[in-house]
């Protein structure tokens, strides 16, 4: 267990210094991918919540945060008048296609593994998980 959380700390440590010198978060970074993979369609807050890596971030100020840089339109669901329609922009588009080196950069830290060791690790994540 001590091995995983540690693994967990030293991952996250380098995936934010991925990100020191973009004015994103790791977090904010994920929902950007999730709205891209979405695009054109519009998703709610709900959604995002769901496909989140980080289940502990608050969604909502998230997508406060990147309608504020202007990554993202958010409006009113017509058919929900709680619900908020969230698109990503095309300078958030952009943004994202700038960053789009970081998933090599990601993969770099498991070149060690083999594919089978990588297969068998996401076994092991997933039946942990179980």
């Amino acid at each position: 267990m001590l091995n995983l959380i540690y693994t967990t700390n030293w991952l996250t440590s380098k995936q934010d210094s991925l990100f020191k010198d973009s004015d994103i978060t790791v977090q904010q970074y994920n929902v950007l991918r999730i709205l891209r993979g979405q695009y054109p369609t519009p998703c709610n807050i709900k959604l995002i919540k769901e496909r989140m890596l980080d289940r502990m971030s608050d969604a909502s100020r998230i997508v406060d945060k990147l309608y504020t840089k202007k990554l993202i339109n958010r409006k009113e669901c017509p058919n929900d008048r709680r619900s908020v329609d969230v698109v990503i922009t095309d300078d958030g588009l952009k943004l994202l296609t700038s960053l789009d080196y970081i998933d090599d950069l990601s993969k770099d830290m498991l070149k060690s593994l083999t594919s089978e060791e990588i297969d068998t690790l996401n076994h092991l994540l997933d039946k942990l998980r179980d």
